[in-house]
């Protein structure tokens, strides 16, 4: 088992633990909408999981322990310490994975602390992770989103799209966006397209290495879907 950060702009940049952490925690929680109902009393809706948090303390032993079977590659303490707290203060979006489980997911991170430990050069640290979620914002041109003119145009109503109508995913698409094109620029309506191509968005998030598509959330390009009326 191995615990491996890479940074996800070049892919490149890779940090391996040099020795393991005893456990990983993962928080997973949902998100409620409240309202006050008079002669009832407070209701929660879920509308959705919030973010995804991990979290995991770990020792980064010194070069005295360097040849200790707990330690699979020996790096210096420091250097450790210098790479993490970087990645913390540009806020570097990084691919968090622990090889022979599930965790496989984009995080940024939320919490580093690093203190010198023991006599053997040891620093003791504890991390803790949020899951990244990107945010498109798209332009007026990419919204095709004509210039304000006095002078009404009238325009024919646009044909509904067939229930057999299709759609292959693009580079930089969601949900909403694909919803807008076909629903009249409505986005409300992504939960219709992922209600009707469930099996298909979650069994490409799982080839992609994710648990789950997180309803909708993480779709890939070249996947075709089927839009319904």
């Amino acid at each position: 088992m191995d615990v491996i950060l890479t940074e996800v702009e070049n892919g490149k940049s890779k940090f391996i633990f040099p020795s393991l952490p005893e456990e990983v925690k993962g928080t997973n929680r949902t998100n409620y909408q409240s309202y006050d109902i008079l002669s009832y009393g407070e209701v929660k809706i879920p509308k959705g999981m919030k973010l995804t948090e991990i979290s995991f303390d770990g020792i980064f032993f010194g070069a005295a322990k360097r040849n200790e079977s707990i330690v699979k590659q020996w790096v210096k303490p420091a250097e450790c310490e210098k790479i993490l707290k970087n990645w913390q203060e540009k806020g570097t979006v990084l691919r968090l994975m622990v090889t022979e489980t599930n965790v496989n997911i984009d995080v940024t991170i939320s919490s580093f602390e690093c203190t010198d430990y023991g006599g053997y050069g040891n620093k003791k640290y504890s991390l803790e992770f949020v899951q990244y979620r990107s945010l498109k914002v798209y332009t007026t041109d990419e919204l095709k989103i004509v210039k304000f003119v006095k002078k009404t145009i009238t325009r024919p109503a646009a044909a509904a799209p067939s229930n057999k109508g299709s759609y292959t995913i693009r580079s930089g698409d969601t949900l909403w966006a694909i919803a807008r094109k076909f629903y009249g620029g409505s986005g409300s309506n992504w939960t219709k397209i992922y209600s009707a191509n469930e099996s298909t968005i979650e069994s490409t998030a799982r080839r992609y290495g994710r648990s789950s598509s997180d309803n909708g959330h993480w779709i890939y390009p070249g996947t075709v879907l089927v839009i319904p009326n």
